[in-house]
């Protein structure tokens, strides 16, 4: 921003144009060949300067009423003039001294043009990025300008009027004017591209959209219809602020025709001063008719737009959130890179992250057939965040929800299975299936079966992405019913265990049947306290990935075989039993064994070609109907 040193002013030498400094010279060279696109920011940044000028004669009055025309309106206008083809930002601020305009305009030492020119040299940076950042955003303006002369009238009553010339070349120049009115005219003559800002609705919307919500009114020409806002609601107490001020505002900035699902208000004074509305639309898809093009929040500073689709507020698994966050401590267009090294940013994204996660539980407690909704719709980017967050996704785990083996139709979170766990429960049980309805058919769900334990039904491809980092909630493991070792009541796994050895002696030639018949597609055949109702069920072997990770290099269509597996069979199933006692039937048999086997292969959504059973199956119903 301009600065205004509210210094005496001194004796100048206006009879001879003054040199730039060389780094400010560089700085015009850029600027006035600049083939930047967003030409219209200069006019926010002259507006930023009206407005830092208006705030610091407001305060100047607070202890001095020895200020020229202090009952003057503190305003901004903006006044186009195709006549002459200018374009002047006038405000009754502070104002400047001849001697101010020289060293605000015209000297290094407070333009911060040096440290631009590196930027922009080193970093190829975007203008708009950093025009600001250094306090070079009044030279902007020579993007779209022939020449430019500011005439300004200092808020001390002794001073004169000054006014500053320079077209963009090596000099410029500083002599008396005139001017009743406190404070400082920006006229720009503007050159033949950029005649577009003569016209009025071009300048309300750059205003809109970069200015609306300046502390002070803004008008163009002589009409006194205020442009801006001007009352930002975010900067409003949550409690002076009634619920349809919100939806109205929401639908302002979004056009989105549905109310959000919930809504935040922030005031935070420490870590850093902030201001925030935050929603959480009732869809994550942006309708055809959406104001917003793109993902990220509104970033303010001082209630100036500085960034429209500020991605570095929030994770990205949270890009659907809407709405603005507004801070003191952050400097006028900080660039990209700027803004994810600085710390207020850091707490900034820190703070937001929080509240969104806040907002989503309190959203579950006020209404849980709401959250449901929001459930449905939004569970791919809280699983996404489960899956890439590194430093602490546990902080999203009670924002899961599941459907379970008794619960199929209702959303359960992992709080309320915990509670609902049987006293003897150790673990909390989850199986990986590729629809819902069918593995419920899964032999893997034999054994809780039995000990009538709940089990998280996990159907979706992302959840297998979401596992590494969901192994543990609270004092429970995450444990896969497909694992081999599965630990329960001592009781029950010796008696289950006794059971089994005292069939392996008989059921010895039918498992080396099994084995001889498979063949190479299985890496072992073994008995298993672990089915009921099921004849057998596949399992990974020692040392092969787990399950989930299996999931993932299938789902990322990386080259991946999926290793041998063991075939556990059910030594007291009645096929198995029956089959055991067809010595003489030798193609039944290994009919019936390949049956199996494909069997457990389609329940585990591995079987290659299904349709392919379908000889064996009639063939196996044609036996089963002679006898």
């Amino acid at each position: 921003m301009m600065e205004r040193n509210q210094m005496k002013d001194q004796p100048l030498d206006m009879s001879q144009p003054m040199a730039f400094k060389a780094e400010t010279k560089q700085l015009l060279n850029i600027l006035v060949h600049s083939l930047y696109t967003e030409r219209e920011i200069f006019l926010r940044e002259l507006i930023s300067n009206a407005s830092d000028a208006l705030m610091r004669v407001d305060f100047e009055m607070l202890t001095n009423r020895d200020v020229y025309e202090a009952d003057s309106p503190l305003e901004i206008r903006i006044t186009p003039n195709k006549d002459d083809g200018t374009l002047t930002i006038s405000d009754t601020g502070i104002g400047m001294t001849g001697t101010e305009l020289v060293e605000n305009l015209g000297t290094i030492a407070h333009s911060g043009a040096r440290a631009f020119v590196e930027a922009v040299k080193e970093n190829n940076e975007n203008l708009s990025d950093v025009i600001g950042q250094f306090g070079v955003g009044f030279y902007s303006a020579f993007m779209v300008a022939d020449w430019i002369k500011v005439v300004s009238k200092s808020y001390q009553p002794e001073s004169e009027v000054a006014s500053w010339y320079s077209d963009g070349s090596d000099t410029f120049t500083v002599s008396e004017d005139s001017k009743e009115q406190r404070g400082t005219s920006v006229i720009i003559k503007l050159n033949n591209e950029s005649t577009e800002f003569l016209e009025e609705y071009r300048l309300k919307s750059i205003i809109a959209k970069h200015s609306n919500f300046i502390a002070y009114p803004i008008y163009i020409g002589d009409d006194n219809e205020q442009i801006n806002r001007q009352t930002a609601l975010w900067r409003q107490q949550p409690q002076q602020v009634k619920i349809d001020e919100y939806e109205e505002f929401y639908k302002q900035i979004t056009l989105d025709f549905e109310k959000p699902l919930t809504h935040a208000h922030m005031v935070v004074d420490a870590p850093v001063q902030m201001y925030a509305l935050l929603f959480i639309p009732g869809n994550p898809e942006k309708h055809i008719f959406s104001a917003r093009r793109d993902d990220g929040l509104q970033l303010y500073s001082r209630k100036v737009l500085i960034q429209d689709y500020c991605k570095d507020l929030l994770p990205e698994y949270f890009r659907f959130v809407e709405g603005v966050v507004d801070s003191e401590d952050i400097p006028l267009n900080v660039s990209r890179e700027s803004v994810q090294a600085t710390r207020v940013m850091v707490n900034l994204k820190k703070l937001v992250t929080s509240k969104v996660i806040d907002i989503l539980k309190r959203l579950d407690k006020k209404d849980s057939e709401q959250y449901a909704k929001f459930w449905e719709a939004y569970a791919r980017y809280i699983k996404q965040g489960v899956a890439i967050e590194q430093s602490e996704p546990e902080s999203l785990y009670p924002l899961l929800r599941f459907h379970t083996t008794s619960q199929s139709e209702k959303w359960v979170s992992l709080e309320d299975y915990v509670q609902a766990m049987k006293p003897d429960q150790k673990d909390i049980y989850y199986i990986l299936g590729d629809d819902e309805k069918s593995v419920l058919y899964s032999p893997h769900l034999d054994v809780v079966k039995h000990y009538d334990y709940e089990v998280l039904l996990l159907t979706d491809p992302l959840d297998a992405f979401m596992l590494p980092h969901l192994n543990k909630f609270g004092d429970y493991n995450l444990i896969n019913v497909a694992t081999a070792e599965l630990e329960f009541p001592e009781e029950e796994e010796k008696k289950a265990e006794d059971e089994v050895s005292t069939s392996v002696d008989e059921l010895l030639g039918l498992i080396d049947r099994f084995k001889s018949t498979l063949g190479d597609r299985i890496s072992d055949v073994r008995l298993s306290d672990r089915l009921s109702n099921s004849p057998a069920r596949l399992v990974d072997a020692e040392g092969a990935p787990k399950q989930e990770m299996q999931r993932v290099y299938r789902y990322l269509d990386k080259e991946f075989t999926v290793p041998k597996m063991v075939l556990e069979i059910n030594p007291s199933h009645p096929i198995i039993t029956r089959l055991n006692e067809l010595d003489n039937e030798g193609e039944l048999v290994d009919a019936v064994i390949e049956q199996i086997y494909e069997d457990t292969l389609l329940i585990e959504g591995l079987h290659p070609d299904p349709a392919s059973m379908i000889p064996r199956i009639q063939k196996l119903i044609e036996v089963a109907i002679q006898n």
